[in-house]
């Protein structure tokens, strides 16, 4: 009994100990840090995660330290958007606990600092002004969803809740993404038009004409002239497909949260149809030239259709551009955060 009580004295003296330490070692003023930890602070501002992981895996308890201004390196990673130390909090289990609800003296917890817009030169690492509020609002969920879900509705000294001071400090991007949308919808369109008016007017227009007993096209019987029909109808379905999708983008209200899914979407479906109406056009009309020179001239046809291939290959070149950096900053921008690959603790250590 008495081997009990001491044992289990023993284990909440342990306890108490270690919740000591830990306060101490969150309180510690920056002054007082030692040189590591303040290089610490300076690797995860500049975003340095190689260095930030090795200097931890050296002094262990640095990941407990905060600066001046009462900031873990995760609140300066989510600062200044460096995803690679911000990773780090879920290879540290329930320690981030005590971490992420950390607030700078103005009352500004981790979500707040997703709210206070990105420096520019981090802005610039997504092409287009609307994929810049796109990466801007995925941050925003993710920490959203790491922090306790009573800080989400906190004020700092300011008043303001995390979600009123990203609508704030971004309200001047939004406007941005706006204008660079609707102009990017409305050149778009423009040629999902035109191609739309070429292929219809082709639909009436066969090679061969028709013929004049009967009204049935000359070359039907051909299946180069079933190739011309379906591509030229694909590539008008295709271009009206565009045309209703970049007129979506138009119309769109323009909300805060569309330009996380909704208004990307769009624009990647109206680049990616747009794509195939020029393809299906370009097909439509090299095969025309096989239906009427199939015979004696075949060198024709085959040297029209190798240079109708130009105007897709520039379409490649000037627009995939933008094609992959929306599908990129849609899709393969959620796999930023919650990473497969632990780096800072390994799950089979080599001694």
């Amino acid at each position: 009994m008495f081997l009990s009580l001491l044992l289990c004295f023993m284990l909440f003296f342990e306890f108490v100990l270690d919740v000591h330490t830990i306060f101490t070692i969150i309180t510690t003023p920056a002054k007082k840090q030692t040189h590591s930890s303040r290089i610490l602070f300076l690797a995860a501002e500049t975003g340095n995660t190689k260095f930030v992981v090795e200097l931890i895996r050296r002094y262990p308890d640095l990941i407990w330290k905060v600066n001046d201004d009462k900031l873990s390196i995760f609140h300066i990673a989510v600062k200044h958007r460096h995803e690679g130390i911000y990773n780090l909090l879920y290879e540290i289990g329930s320690m981030k606990d005590l971490i992420t609800p950390l607030k700078d003296e103005k009352q500004n917890n981790m979500l707040h600092f997703v709210g206070k817009q990105a420096k520019r030169k981090r802005l610039e690492d997504v092409s287009g002004v609307a994929l810049q509020m796109q990466r801007e609002l995925l941050w925003f969920k993710e920490v959203e969803g790491m922090i306790p879900s009573s800080y989400k509705e906190r004020k700092n000294e300011d008043g303001l809740t995390p979600e009123e001071l990203f609508t704030k400090e971004h309200k001047q991007l939004v406007t941005e993404g706006e204008k660079w949308m609707k102009d990017t919808a409305s050149q778009c369109m423009v040629v999902a038009a035109l191609i739309a008016t070429i292929v219809f007017a082709a639909a009436f227009t066969v090679p061969g004409g028709y013929n004049q007993d009967n009204g049935v096209p000359i070359f039907r019987s051909k299946a180069t002239f079933m190739v011309f029909v379906v591509a030229d109808a694909i590539s008008l379905f295709a271009s009206s497909a565009s045309i209703l999708m970049f007129l979506s983008i138009l119309t769109s209200r323009y909300a805060q949260r569309d330009f996380l899914e909704s208004l990307p979407k769009k624009l990647m479906l109206g680049l990616a149809t747009l794509f195939l109406s020029i393809v299906t056009m370009t097909v439509a009309f090299s095969v025309s030239f096989f239906v009427l020179y199939h015979k004696g001239q075949i060198w024709m046809p085959i040297l029209i259709g190798a240079i109708a291939v130009m105007p897709v290959l520039l379409y490649v070149v000037l627009q995939f551009g933008l094609f992959f950096d929306v599908i990129r900053s849609t899709y393969i921008s959620r796999y930023l955060f919650k990473p497969k690959k632990q780096v800072l603790y390994y799950k089979n250590p080599k001694f």
